[in-house]
């Protein structure tokens, strides 16, 4: 078990508010169940003038979601005991529906219900209530991949178990949390907070940075399962050690959460109940983060090490860094070097499986990919190979072979030619989804592009679009009603045999493949 640099841990923990700038943070460290940092600095109201203090509760995020895979393990003795309740939560879906273990372990194939409120017409700041996220979840038709074949992060998949587990029990989510979960862990002040629109102990979120400041974040959405915990800093050190204490038994509930999980096919699965193991720096950890409208959260537990990091902002800058620099600091670890710059690989690519689009361009650490969420840059390993062992690019004339380890996906596109301007006006219309009974007009003014969309939640503002290649366009989504917003869509012009727009297909990372039909008139 390694022993603790202290001198390199508080050199990096006051390093924090200079490298993760914005208006507060929290963070914290246990090792060997004890508390050996915490520290709390700037304004959890700037207006106010009011300081963070480890005490002052912010949401946890994400994080909240291997909280209710521990609650659904204390409460039944495996996750099959809520299958035959599921049908009653997802009464369109057609095929196979995902067993309720492959809901945890985010390998249901269902589309993100976040992400899907864009193409349902939400306003970014609009409210989403309680019933709209069990109605926008209950319509769902179809997975963008049979259930068990790969891993997709979906908060919908842990707002179902929410919703299982109150269903099984007659019982209020939140107060079983606060019996079953922070009670035994010794969290005195955490609590569900479903309703993002109340400030728990006046701790304001806020979006922006320091080039162009930084407003409240407003957000008026409603959820539980996916997330909604509000907990301090103290209470989550409290969590953290709490876990160390169950170390050697077998039956704790932490110890059940780390499972091996394996894929459909018999591969081993690097998420599962919630968690995320990888190994940062070479460590083996378990881990989780997450972001919502002005907060983001990370904690990390590298069992071997018996090491805990916490770091909560009430801004939106990246705690994962920051809990795996604390990491690497506390075990004297180095900071892997930035890799070489990457050469020849500016370039777009089509997935045709996935209907999605891919950009490679050369970058002074590697190779960065557009693909996902957000970008990441690869390190360069050989001409025409990038990457590691969780993700990988070849490049093999006009094919881009991916490997997607972590998802157990393997993605082969092909090279398209960019364009640099394309005329809109023979797709501008209304197209319409039976899918998702949802609508969208694309409106073509002057050389430029735009789509809005039409749903159950309303209609939503007009989004660029820009042309990638012969009908083939992006379509930007930068804010919405989560704070990790779907990024860019891929929209894919279908067309007959005699060239004639007759619809579209628009999908992104989180929610892929859905068609729309050209509207008669």
């Amino acid at each position: 078990m390694a022993e603790i640099n202290l001198a390199a841990l508080e050199r990096a923990l006051a390093l924090l508010p200079d490298r993760f700038r914005g208006p507060a943070g929290v963070a914290g460290v246990v090792h060997r169940g004890r508390v050996i940092a915490r520290r709390a600095w700037g304004y959890a109201d700037a207006a106010a003038r009011l300081p963070m203090t480890s005490a002052r509760r912010m949401p946890i995020c994400s994080i909240s979601k291997h909280m209710t895979c521990a609650l659904l393990l204390d409460l039944f003795d495996r996750p099959e005991a809520l299958d035959p309740l599921l049908p009653e939560l997802l009464p369109h879906y057609r095929g196979r529906l995902p067993t309720v273990a492959q809901l945890c372990h985010n390998q249901s194939g269902l589309r993100d219900y976040w992400a899907m409120t864009v193409l349902q017409g939400a306003a970014p700041e609009g409210r989403f209530t309680e019933a709209d996220g069990r109605a926008l979840l209950g319509q769902a038709r179809s997975g963008h991949f049979a259930p068990g074949a790969h891993f997709s992060y979906s908060n919908g998949n842990f707002r179902l178990l929410a919703e299982l587990i109150q269903r099984a029990t007659g019982r209020d989510f939140g107060a079983l949390l606060q019996e079953r979960i922070f009670g035994p862990a010794a969290m005195p002040t955490a609590r569900l907070a479903a309703d993002m629109a109340e400030r728990v102990d006046g701790v304001i979120g806020y979006e922006g940075n320091d080039e162009v400041g930084f407003l409240p974040a407003q957000s008026a959405i409603t959820w539980f399962g996916d997330s909604g915990v509000s907990a301090s800093l103290d209470d989550m050190l409290a969590w953290e050690a709490w876990i160390d204490a169950g170390r050697d038994d077998p039956a704790a509930l932490y110890k059940r959460l780390l499972v091996p999980v394996r894929f459909a096919d018999g591969k081993p699965a690097s998420y599962g109940y919630g968690l995320r193991r990888y190994r940062p720096a070479g460590v083996e950890v378990a881990a989780h983060g997450g972001g919502v409208r002005g907060f983001c959260s990370y904690r990390l537990h590298a069992a071997a090490e018996r090491l805990s990091v916490v770091v909560i902002f009430n801004h939106e800058a990246s705690a994962m860094r920051a809990a795996e620099g604390l990491m690497t600091a506390a075990l004297g670890l180095e900071t892997p070097a930035a890799g070489c710059p990457g050469q020849g690989w500016d370039g777009l690519w089509y997935d045709e499986e996935n209907a999605l689009f891919l950009r490679t361009r050369d970058a002074p650490g590697g190779v960065r990919l557009d693909y996902a969420v957000s970008p990441t840059v690869l390190p360069q390993t050989a001409e025409g190979r990038a990457g590691g062992a969780d993700l990988s690019l070849r490049r093999d004339a006009d094919l881009l072979v991916m490997e997607r380890a972590t998802e157990n996906l393997t993605v082969r596109a092909r090279s398209v030619q960019p364009l640099d301007r394309a005329d809109a006006a023979p797709i501008a219309g209304r197209y319409r989804s039976d899918e998702i009974g949802a609508s969208l007009v694309i409106e073509a003014r002057d050389g430029a592009a735009s789509i809005g969309f039409e749903g159950m939640l309303g209609v939503g503002p007009m989004e660029r679009m820009y042309p990638l290649a012969e009908d083939l366009w992006s379509v930007t989504s930068r804010r919405a009603m989560d704070s990790a917003p779907p990024g860019e869509w891929t929209l894919r012009i279908r067309r007959d045999e005699g060239g004639r727009v007759i619809g579209l297909t628009i999908g992104c990372w989180l929610a892929r493949k859905i068609d729309y039909s050209l509207s008669a008139g």
